[in-house]
């Protein structure tokens, strides 16, 4: 398709003329893109989070986070890999961001460790942990580039843990004093700032299965986790709001699967409910004032235990954005013996697309599929992708990293959102996850998600084709 050709579709478009779903679908297909199909308020960028790229894990004051507790616990992290030093952000922060400014990356989305400017989670604050991030946020705004904050994302202060982590109330206390704290360090230059990344993974994998951080297991450990994260997104969003200039944008960002029954059977399709219900509607409905879904997974009746007077008016917040983080889709197959689902997720394979390095299918269609699903809710103002992106076996060759499954995944991924957007659905945003390979929690340094190569033996950094691709996309 010709750019003339692209022009006239966005005169139609800007007359309030909608093309027809599919006819876009079929255009895309063919076509290049480019930044500016996007429109010039699209954000564009690359996203990190602090225990997996700073490194400096008890340098200058920083307490004790669970990641470092349950990385040095022998046998939860692959060939017992810790993030000690990771990508050592923490001291080689001036150089990345240069690189960023090289790679023509116009924001950065990162995340503050609780425990580096709160090293007991409350109470004394350590004033180098302070120091550090004004010194990341100046220089990113040196280089031109836009610093975007996440709050937490998934590394609770150790002194914290034990005294009940997520599954006790009185963290929504510790919670506004964090986040107070931020505001009132950072809310002078940084204009865009996300309560929480990925609440259900953290809350699942830590508090249920134990595989992740901090290690528990059960429903009785989840239910409770749940309920407090999701007062949080209020108490941090309010908290927010309360310091931040009126200009600042204040989101969450949550991880989504668009979810399918396997072969569309009638019997997968309760499996397929409670799936969605569990991935994409715990945490969002009740924070736009649905409450729980539990009509559709009835295991989260178990969740009024913990529900005190008042809190259903204090779950919902008015957030400027929601972030969708998606890497694959949901096949659900019913299985009773599951607990709380009866059901599960089609393993990959079977599935007969593309599997990246982690044992998830490559289907583009699945971002713009949950992008409509998310749209459609009300309340939901303005949508962004703040994390997508794929783990393959990178490796170095004459000094080059030539990575030509992850450049498709993203222009595959990338023609999803202009697809929804050009539908008329207001998504305004893509990070790619992630700028810098790194320790990707249990599963260690062996997952490469960097459009930067990093080794972790030297911390010599190699832009690979994926990285150098986005950089002549974003320069167009």
């Amino acid at each position: 398709m010709t750019r003339e050709e692209w022009l006239r579709i966005s005169a139609i478009l800007a007359a309030g003329t909608m093309l027809p779903t599919g006819l876009i679908a079929e255009m895309l297909a063919d076509d290049d893109i480019r930044a500016s199909d996007f429109g010039k308020d699209f954000v564009w960028g690359t996203a990190t989070a602090a225990y997996q790229i700073e490194g400096g894990w008890n340098a200058d004051g920083k307490g004790e986070s669970i990641w470092d507790h349950f990385s040095h616990t022998p046998g939860k992290i692959h060939h017992h890999e810790t993030a000690d030093v990771a990508a050592d952000f923490y001291h080689k922060y001036e150089s990345d961001i240069a690189l960023m400014k090289q790679m023509n990356i116009p924001a950065s989305r990162f995340s503050i460790g609780w425990s580096r400017i709160l090293p007991n989670g409350t109470g004394q604050v350590n004033q180098k942990g302070i120091d550090f991030y004004n010194r990341v946020i100046d220089t990113c705004l040196k280089n031109n580039v836009e610093p975007w904050i996440t709050c937490y994302h998934w590394d609770l202060p150790q002194a914290l843990q034990q005294k009940g982590g997520w599954q006790n109330r009185d963290i929504m206390g510790w919670f506004e004093e964090y986040v107070a704290l931020c505001a009132k360090s950072y809310g002078d230059r940084v204009k865009n700032w996300m309560v929480f990344n990925e609440p259900l993974a953290f809350t699942a994998l830590g508090y249920l299965l134990a595989s992740n951080a901090p290690g528990k297991f059960g429903l009785n450990n989840f239910f409770p986790a749940v309920h407090n994260t999701t007062m949080c997104h209020g108490v941090g969003g309010r908290t927010l709001r309360s310091l931040l200039p009126k200009t600042a944008k204040i989101g969450t960002t949550f991880s989504v699967s668009h979810t399918e029954a396997w072969k569309n059977l009638p019997k997968n399709d309760n499996a397929r409910k409670y799936g969605d219900a569990l991935t994409n509607r715990l945490f969002i409905e009740p924070i736009l004032g649905m409450g729980y879904p539990v009509k559709d997974l009835p295991a989260l009746k178990h969740l009024d235990k913990y529900i005190k007077p008042g809190d259903e008016a204090l779950m919902p917040f008015d957030f400027d954005f929601i972030g969708l983080q998606n890497y694959f889709r949901i096949m659900a197959k019913r299985l009773s013996i599951i607990p709380m689902i009866h059901g599960y997720n089609v393993p990959a394979k079977k599935l007969g697309n593309p599997i990246t390095a982690m044992g998830w299918e490559v289907y583009p269609q699945g971002l713009y599929d949950i992008i409509k699903q998310f749209a459609a809710y009300p309340g939901i103002k303005n949508i962004i992708i703040t994390e997508n992106g794929a783990a393959f076996p990178d490796k170095v060759e004459n000094g080059e990293v030539h990575d030509p499954a992850r450049t498709k995944y993203i222009q595959d991924y990338l023609k999803q959102v202009l697809r929804a957007k050009r539908e008329g659905i207001n998504v305004n945003g893509y990070f790619v996850w992630s700028f810098i390979d790194n320790f990707e929690w249990d599963s260690g340094y062996r997952p490469r998600f960097g459009i930067v190569y990093n080794d972790v033996t030297n911390q010599k950094r190699i832009v690979k084709d994926s990285g150098k691709w986005f950089a002549g996309f974003l320069k167009k």
